[in-house]
């Protein structure tokens, strides 16, 4: 049996959004706001983590690369709070 979509509530002007690019190199944070029925970026953020160089000969990460990777989304998640 399929699983129902989560319904997304409609926006309202001044709601912010984030989207987040985990990339193999680098993480990618887009924070923009809902003003007058457009999205409006107001952070980029860019981060190297280098999560290929991580990778051992079975797929699997190494520790240093998920500390890289998590300390990055701790930062990503700091600035989501500030804003």
């Amino acid at each position: 049996m399929p699983m129902p979509s989560p319904t997304i509530p409609p926006l309202r002007d001044g709601d912010f959004l984030a989207a987040i690019d985990l990339g193999s190199n680098s993480f990618h944070m887009v924070i923009a706001r809902y003003l007058m029925g457009q999205l409006r970026v107001v952070d980029r953020l860019r981060e190297t983590v280098r999560m290929a160089d991580g990778l051992d000969g079975k797929g699997g990460l190494s520790n240093e690369a998920r500390q890289r990777a998590l300390e990055c989304l701790a930062r990503f998640g700091q600035r989501i709070r500030e804003v």
